[in-house]
């Protein structure tokens, strides 16, 4: 038999829970269906194929439905880095208008900071009258993707999918146990204020951010920039 490359291992801190998991580089197998969906230039392909590394290089204790978008974003890109190297080139658009020239910049992905995470679980929980307070839970990849006929039935089921629990006096409703369907009927009857709120708050999801500056090589003209979630890595 042919023999096997030991591939090393390493620990990370899931961002959400700040729990430390175990993860090895990915290897070239696993590039290959980042390339293959990445040529497809389809986000859904791309967004499997990530979820599928992650799966390959984590221990088996981790759950990936479990984990938030911005852990995925978070937990990806360090994969990255320990595979491919911390740094990488992006081809960036100069944002003067008269010159949109593409220029290379370097990014080092072990400045990446997690944004907007400064987040409580007092601060995701909404009182929104004198009985009922929920609590909300920023979205998975187990209820990502969220369906629905029109604009406003998918952010309607995306709400309800947020909503983790439903405090009314002293009962505590878990929405892990009720149908899901009911917990449509709930966000339903919300007012626009109150669904509003919940709105703002699922704004403010954390995500993966990197603040780039650069020198546009054409025009000479200073530029900044944030690259924001995956795709952004991938320009």
């Amino acid at each position: 038999m042919l023999p096997k490359i030991a591939t090393p291992k390493y620990d990370m801190i899931v961002p959400s829970t700040g729990k430390s998991i175990t993860y090895r580089p990915y290897v070239v197998r696993e590039e290959k269906l980042l390339l293959i969906a990445l040529e497809s230039q389809d986000d859904k392909q791309v967004e499997q194929a990530v979820t599928e590394i992650i799966k390959s290089c984590l221990d088996d204790s981790v759950n990936v439905k479990d984990l938030t978008g911005f852990d995925i974003e978070f937990i990806f890109l360090t994969l990255r880095a320990s595979s491919v190297g911390e740094g990488i080139e992006l081809a960036i658009t100069c944002d003067t208008d008269e010159c949109g020239e593409s220029n290379k910049v370097k990014v080092n992905l072990d400045k990446l900071e997690i944004k907007n995470n400064d987040f409580t679980d007092k601060d995701l929980q909404l009182k929104l009258n004198d009985n009922i307070t929920i609590e909300l839970r920023w979205p998975t990849m187990g209820n990502r993707g969220v369906k629905g006929d029109t604009g406003t039935e998918v952010l309607i089921n995306m709400v309800a999918k947020s909503i983790a629990t439903i405090y009314h006096g002293e009962d505590i409703h878990s929405t892990a146990d009720v149908p899901p369907e009911e917990v449509v009927d709930f966000v339903e009857s919300l007012s626009s204020e109150q669904f509003t709120k919940i709105m703002e708050i699922m704004g403010e999801t954390p995500y993966v951010g990197y603040d780039i500056e650069f020198t546009c090589k054409k025009c000479g003209k200073e530029n900044k920039k944030e690259l924001k979630g995956l795709a952004d890595f991938f320009i």
